[in-house]
């Protein structure tokens, strides 16, 4: 299977994010890229890197004023006396059409929507390769491959058209979902990391012209929260084009491949000729965040129903964390597709 990576992803290093009141270490290690880019090479992935695209994939999703920002508030952030090493917002508007201030300070609380996103020097440049990356795949899967694995970090799909969050900057699965349907396909984006991915679902709430699915722990009482319940289908043009499948937190491989023929049975009834896989291995029993219970052979599993929906494939890596499993996670999901 043909792979993309771009070393500038290595650049993104956060020390720090916020969660439960305390000031904790990052989990969205670069110590991901070398556990993934070697469980990869080893299911027999062969890693070249992207070419620019420049920014129109990107501006494509997300808002010039947003790139703007992501691109300048670190310099301008550490003007401010008394800054912090990272951008991370200590006040955010109540709503999105209120007045939109001038100071670093005040956007980084319009623009980041939690502090689990911190920016740090080198973060736009990093986040902008991964989003290439994200594009070079498309192009791929365009280009007639069946599959292809595209190791984006920092990762996207909390990310929304003008918000960063939860580690994510750009939102990748998206990113490659739209440069594919300018390509004439029709995408679905199956999300099968243990969190919602709320920014895509953002992003596409009020459109038509991609599926978007997410199957993930609840969000009752674990992040996102406020996103990723059953009754939220849609707006406007796009009601039935979102569907959420939240499952109970400790839900193990059986119940998992259940969830997963409802997500196939939706996207061969959405008439989907490409599955973007927003491709989260956090659903691990042993991940940090513990949200669910998929076993590493289950992700085999899940690798072989994904290949038997009989679409191109294009896998965008999401979360997973620094675990003892995350390396064979990844490759039991690649050799379950391929050997399938």
């Amino acid at each position: 299977m043909k792979a993309i990576f771009d070393e500038r992803q290595w650049k993104h290093d956060p020390k720090h994010f916020m969660a439960n009141g305390s000031v904790l270490p990052n989990p969205e290690q670069p110590k991901r890229i070398e556990i993934l880019k070697s469980a990869a090479e080893a299911a027999g992935c062969i890693f070249d890197a992207p070419g620019d695209a420049g920014m129109g994939p990107i501006a494509a999703l997300h808002t010039a004023e947003y790139i703007r920002f992501l691109k300048s508030v670190y310099t301008r952030w550490r003007r401010i006396e008394g800054a912090g090493a990272e951008v991370i917002p200590n006040i955010h508007p109540a709503n999105r059409t209120d007045s939109y201030p001038k100071s670093a300070i005040g956007q980084a609380g319009y623009h980041q929507v939690d502090t689990s996103c911190p920016i740090m020097e080198h973060t736009f440049e990093a986040a902008y390769w991964s989003a290439q990356s994200a594009v070079a795949g498309a192009d791929l899967i365009a280009g007639g491959e069946r599959g292809a694995y595209v190791l984006s970090r920092p990762p996207g799909h909390h990310a929304y058209a003008d918000l960063a969050g939860g580690f994510c900057f750009f939102n990748n699965s998206g990113i490659a979902a739209e440069r594919l349907l300018k390509a004439g396909m029709r995408p679905v984006i199956l999300d099968i990391d243990v969190h919602h991915g709320n920014g895509t679902q953002g992003i596409f709430y009020r459109r038509s012209d991609v599926l978007t699915i997410s199957i993930h722990a609840d969000p009752a009482r674990f992040y996102p929260f406020f996103w990723g319940h059953a009754h939220e289908r849609g707006e406007g043009e796009g009601i039935g084009y979102n569907l959420n499948l939240p499952l109970e937190r400790g839900t193990g491989d059986d119940a998992y491949l259940k969830a997963l023929d409802i997500a196939f049975e939706r996207s061969t009834a959405f008439g989907a000729d490409i599955l973007v896989v927003a491709l989260g291995l956090d659903a691990h029993i042993d991940d940090p965040f513990k949200g669910l219970a998929v076993t590493t052979p289950g992700f085999a599993r899940i690798g072989a129903a994904i290949a038997g929906l009989g679409l191109p494939v294009l896998f965008v890596q999401e979360g997973g964390y620094v675990s003892d499993a995350l390396g064979d996670n990844l490759a039991h999901v690649l050799q379950g597709f391929s050997e399938a």
